[in-house]
């Protein structure tokens, strides 16, 4: 007997279910206010180099002492990183005269002057992380999804190991306590070492919430639940820009985004542990008592006997030996041991990192369309929730393959797109930016759910948590892909483009899940 035969005799889709994705959806909301924190926490204002000796200027107007003291860019703006090594007055006269003595330029040798206007403070005036400490701003970013790419692995195995539950609220509670120091943190590298091991605590809450809620719901609702989980993300994009709209000060806005997760924490003690994972794990009574609970809520009292556990026990136990693993013990070694395995394994992992690196290339990049930070953080959040709705059509409708391959391709073709617009056409920009968005984040919730259907129970959470390696790996390095403006200013884009659209292709490779029932163990792939 499958699990979801046991599913339908207590109601696949009750209020048992109901009130447990109504229970992790909350601290699914938490996940991206911490992954795309990096948007306001290392914001760069606008800057120049500090001029010493100000007062001296006392006739002249704050323009005209810049004028004197900073050189010009190409654009005619001021530099943000070089100073005139002494005040050139004769640009009173005449200000399209620039020196042409390169020696009279000089990086900034007194600090840096910030506009206040948007940001009380950021770790970027803070501890001024800006022109040659650039790449220390962007690193800071990186340093959390190393720290959720090392959380990937350990929270899948252990998962899979002690439990979907006891892995859940370890993660809420390391988040709380490493957040909380985070925004007590006095140095750079202090902020640096519990942003890295907050993402670790994070990364089980982004691995384990989907799966579990999947593993409680038939056949016919896995889409709705998936789409539904991958909502509240979206849910929370929004609150973050919200939140940063109203808290200015970046230690305080660390707070406000981590506080959420002690509701979390308490909302997570009525969500059961995994009934499928308990049975694999031969634990059939504490199975048996959940599925009960889950009966008398959905009003299936008539469901009692004990025997179809039993059997399915059996099954996996009798698979286990099949398989040489008769403790049940699996490791992500297990996820590369057979032919059609090893492949989905393969593929879906190139098809995760294209997935995370362009999401996070495009959630990072926030200026350039004309609008308010705080607004395009809103809008690129807004726009998902309609992307979801249109992926739940799709998925059901042309399959997960074809959906999954060609929402990452138009995201590639979308950054693309916006490489040749020109600047000027602000608006176009922004409805290109915009729709690429939107493929990319169903993208991603397609992704989540593909990915659980893909793997069988006893490999879930490895291969949920392999996965998650790959996607974080690529989070990590998209915000430092900005940095290779410096080399060309479209490279960035054009890196983003690329690695989603070959993502895309390698997508193609992957087996169909539409309908098919989730599999139990390795012989149900193979």
């Amino acid at each position: 007997m499958k699990f979801e035969d046991l599913l339908l005799e207590i109601g696949g889709f009750g209020r048992f279910q109901i009130l447990i994705l109504t229970m992790l959806c909350l601290p699914r909301i938490n996940v991206p206010m911490h992954f795309l924190l990096h948007n306001f926490l290392a914001a760069t204002p606008s800057h120049h180099c500090a001029i010493p000796h100000q007062e001296a200027f006392v006739n002249l107007t704050m323009e005209e002492v810049l004028l004197i003291s900073i050189p010009r860019n190409l654009d005619g703006t001021f530099s943000s990183c070089e100073m005139f090594s002494q005040p050139q007055f004769h640009l009173l006269l005449n200000s399209s005269l620039q020196p042409e003595n390169k020696s009279l330029i000089q990086h900034c040798q007194h600090g840096w002057v910030y506009d206040h206007s948007q940001f009380t403070s950021t770790i970027s005036t803070q501890w001024d992380l800006v022109c040659e400490q650039r790449g220390l701003n962007q690193a800071t970013a990186t340093f959390f999804f190393i720290g959720v790419t090392m959380g990937a692995m350990v929270f899948g195995y252990l998962s899979d190991r002690f439990g979907r539950k006891a892995m859940l609220q370890l993660s809420l509670v390391c988040s709380v306590a490493f957040g909380m120091l985070s925004a007590a943190s006095v140095s750079y590298t202090m902020l640096a070492v519990t942003r890295t091991l907050t993402g670790v605590a994070l990364s089980g809450l982004s691995l384990i919430v989907l799966p579990l809620g999947m593993e409680w719901v038939d056949v016919q609702h896995r889409t709705f639940t998936g789409i539904l989980t991958s909502i509240f993300w979206s849910v929370g994009n929004m609150l973050l820009a919200l939140a940063a709209y109203l808290v200015r000060e970046w230690h305080w806005l660390l707070v406000a985004v981590t506080g959420p997760c002690l509701l979390s924490i308490v909302c997570l003690w009525w969500v059961p542990e995994s009934a499928r994972w308990l049975i694999a794990k031969g634990k059939v009574k504490q199975a048996h008592r959940h599925l009960l609970r889950c009966a008398r809520m959905n009003g299936r009292k008539d469901f009692a006997e004990d025997m179809p556990l039993k059997m399915y026990a059996q099954r996996m136990v009798l698979q286990r030996e099949y398989m040489g693993n008769p403790r049940g013990n699996y490791s992500y070694i297990s996820l590369f041991r057979t032919p059609v395995l090893r492949k989905i394994s393969l593929c879906s992992g190139v098809v995760w990192f294209g997935v995370a690196f362009s999401y996070y290339g495009m959630s990072m990049n926030l200026t350039g369309f004309g609008l308010s930070i705080y607004l395009s953080q809103f809008i690129f959040g807004a726009i998902e929730i309609p992307a979801k709705m249109v992926m739940y059509v799709l998925v059901n409708r042309v399959g997960r393959r074809q959906s999954q391959a060609w929402t990452l391709i138009l995201t590639g073709v979308c950054i693309g797109a916006n490489i040749v617009i020109p600047k000027p056409f602000t608006s176009l920009r922004s409805v290109v930016a915009i729709m690429g968005k939107g493929c990319s984040e169903a993208a991603f919730t397609t992704v989540f759910l593909y990915t659980s259907e893909l793997y069988p129970t006893i490999l879930r959470q490895n291969g949920m948590g392999y996965t998650s390696f790959l996607a974080r790996l690529g989070g990590a390095l998209a915000p430092l892909v900005f940095l290779l403006d410096e080399v060309w200013r479209s490279l960035p884009e054009v890196t983003y483009c690329g690695v989603a659209v070959c993502s895309g292709a390698v997508a193609f490779l992957l087996p169909e899940t539409l309908n098919v029932r989730l599999p139990e163990g390795i012989e149900d792939i193979e």
